[in-house]
C-alpha cells in the first residue's frame, strides 16, 4: 500500500526520496536522506528506525548492500520489511522480505531506486524509474514527484492516497527540502503545488540559516 522512489541529482549532488500512501503521515515515516552520504526507504509494516540505520552504515563507508544487510540483520521479523537505499555516487540497494505483500516490486534505474507493495500493477516501479531518468537537468524534487505521478498513472494504489513526503538534502545537516501533505485528496498534486511555491524560497531559506547577513530584510 506504497509506493517511493529515491534519488540522486548528477549535476548537483543532491539526494532525495519521495512517498506516498493511503495511510495518514507517511512522509514523517517511510522518507530519510542526509547530505553528502545518501537517501533510504523504509515501508510495509514501516520501521522508521531503519532509515536512519541505513544512512549511518553509508557514512561509516559501507557499501549499500552492506547498509541494507545490516537493517534487515538487526531487525526482528525483517521479512515484513521493504528497504532501498542510494548512496552519494548514485548506487543502490533493496530488499523486500518474504512476508511483503503482492503486488511488489522493486526497480534500479540511473541515479535512482523504485520501490512499491500492495499496488495494482509491478508496472509502479518502473514507471517511476522512467519518469525520473527522463529529465536529468530537472530539479530533483520535480524529478522525485513526477515519478511518483508516473507510478499512481501506472496503477497506483487500490485504496486512494491520502498523503505523500518528499525530502531533499544538499550540503547542510538540514534538509534543503521537507515538505509533507496528510489527509488529502491529491497528496501528488498539492505535493508538487508546495513545491513550487517552496521553489523560489530554497536558496534564500538556506541562505538565513548560514549567511544570514546576506538575507537581512527578506
Amino acid at each position: 500500500m506504497t509506493f517511493s522512489i529515491a534519488g540522486r541529482c548528477e549535476r548537483t549532488g543532491m539526494l532525495g526520496a519521495v512517498v506516498t500512501t493511503s495511510s495518514i503521515a507517511v512522509g514523517a515515516r517511510c522518507g530519510f536522506a542526509a547530505a553528502g552520504v545518501g537517501a533510504a526507504l523504509t515501508q510495509h509494516t514501516t520501521d522508521p528506525r531503519l532509515g536512519p540505520l541505513m544512512l549511518d552504515q553509508l557514512r561509516r563507508g559501507y557499501t549499500v548492500e552492506q547498509a541494507i544487510g545490516a537493517a534487515v540483520g538487526v531487525t526482528p521479523r525483517s521479512d515484513w520489511r521493504q528497504l532501498a537505499v542510494i548512496d552519494a555516487r548514485g548506487r543502490t540497494a533493496s530488499h523486500a522480505g518474504a512476508s511483503v505483500k503482492v503486488e511488489r516490486a522493486e526497480i534500479h534505474g540511473r541515479d535512482c531506486v523504485a520501490i512499491a507493495n500492495i499496488v495494482r500493477s509491478t508496472d509502479v516501479p518502473a514507471a517511476m524509474v522512467r519518469a525520473f531518468e527522463a529529465d536529468p537537468a530537472a530539479p530533483l524534487a520535480l524529478r522525485l514527484i513526477d515519478a511518483l505521478a508516473a507510478g499512481d498513472k501506472a496503477g497506483g494504489e487500490f485504496k486512494p492516497l491520502v498523503s505523500a513526503g518528499v525530502m531533499i538534502v544538499h550540503r547542510e545537516a538540514f534538509p534543503y527540502v521537507d515538505l509533507r501533505v496528510d489527509s488529502d485528496p491529491d497528496p501528488i498534486g498539492t505535493l508538487r503545488r508546495l513545491w513550487r511555491e517552496y521553489e523560489p524560497l530554497a536558496d534564500m531559506f538556506v541562505a538565513r540559516a548560514v549567511h544570514p547577513d546576506s538575507v537581512i530584510g527578506t
